[in-house]
């Protein structure tokens, strides 16, 4: 089994070969695609993808992104490698390690995120270590919309009734002033104080083409009145996974559960066209009231720093967090308050 590492969309034999490769996977995703290289979010970085090869045959595919001496495939919410079903895993999957270290071969750190239907038993024999991570909530969508609801918990169906009973409208984002008004909710949630929202957050340039892409994103607006008030943005792969990827919504209009609407109507949207599975992005309280299954994401990591530098602060975080969850609230408040920067 061979590889081949590209950095820009393909083209001919080789694009035909990928997509009939994510035709035999159990369930590839948007960033397991040709289309991973026509995202906007890549900006000022250099993605790939590692295409594992018999006989020209494309069997299985891992894409990253180099990001300073990192590089990085996946996210905890988001694994990017997908294997032939229909071939031995092993035999891919070494292609694939192969791959990726000659591509990293200068990187001090390499992360690559799996589902645990999907282990790697190769990397850890070659130094890298494995971290069992929460996963996501996973519905399987060849139940049907009518099933999954009814197997919803109550309190979710009646959330669902309550939105819509009280005018909240949901539209999918077809026109720039859609896309606008799913954008300025995005902004304005940003902006609140009700949880910390990390990162620089995108640019109007940058949401909107990603918003564009019909063949691989859907955005939904949540209105009341006509006045926008919650998006949610899902990636998708034609009859693969259906991904949530971004919600925003405003906080004087949580009291009408925009939210339980918007996944319900995107979910509604992902049966009707075919999908798979709907991975919802995580698996917080609010996640897993839609039912379905938590599957578990694996993290493999080779640490190539002296003294695996980014291991042992990792370690001492992860220490430091279980001493503070022994310590009595009000206590345990007040270190993390002292350990967080600028003092909040």
């Amino acid at each position: 089994m061979e590889y081949t590492t590209i950095y820009e969309y393909p083209s001919g034999e080789l694009e035909r070969s990928w997509r009939e490769c994510l035709m035999r996977a159990e369930c590839p995703a948007h960033y397991d695609s040709p289309e991973y290289f026509r995202d906007p979010y890549w900006s000022g970085q250099t993605p790939f993808a590692i295409l594992a090869q018999d006989g020209g045959q494309v069997t299985g595919v891992l894409t990253g992104l180099h990001t300073g001496k990192q590089v990085i495939s996946g996210l905890a919410s988001r694994p990017q490698i997908c294997v032939d079903a229909t071939r031995d895993s092993g035999t891919i999957l070494d292609a694939l390690l192969r791959g990726l270290m000659a591509e990293a071969k200068d990187a001090e750190l390499i992360t690559v995120y799996t589902w645990s239907h999907v282990p790697l038993p190769g990397f850890g024999a070659r130094g890298f270590r494995s971290r069992v991570l929460e996963g996501n909530v996973v519905l399987d969508l060849t139940l049907g919309a009518e099933k999954l609801f009814a197997n919803f918990p109550k309190d979710r169906r009646r959330n669902i009734r309550f939105a819509e009973k009280n005018g909240v409208e949901i539209r999918e984002a077809t026109s720039e002033q859609d896309i606008k008004d799913a954008y300025d909710v995005y902004a304005r949630w940003r902006e609140t104080d009700r949880k910390e929202i990390k990162g620089k957050g995108r640019t109007f340039e940058v949401f909107s083409e990603a918003a564009r892409l019909k063949n691989n994103r859907l955005v939904l607006v949540g209105r009341v009145e006509g006045k926008p008030i919650a998006m949610n943005l899902f990636r998708f792969c034609r009859g693969g996974l259906f991904e949530s990827a971004a919600n925003s919504s405003l906080e004087e209009y949580m009291h009408l559960k925009p939210n339980d609407l918007l996944q319900w109507r995107g979910i509604e949207w992902a049966c009707a066209n075919g999908m798979k599975r709907h991975s919802l992005g995580g698996a917080h309280s609010f996640l897993r009231r839609f039912g379905g299954t938590i599957v578990p994401v694996w993290r493999y990591r080779l640490d190539r720093t002296f003294l695996r530098k980014h291991d042992l602060e990792e370690t001492v975080r992860r220490v430091g967090r279980e001493t503070v969850e022994k310590m009595p609230e009000g206590i345990g408040k007040k270190v993390m308050g002292l350990l967080r920067p600028n003092g909040h």
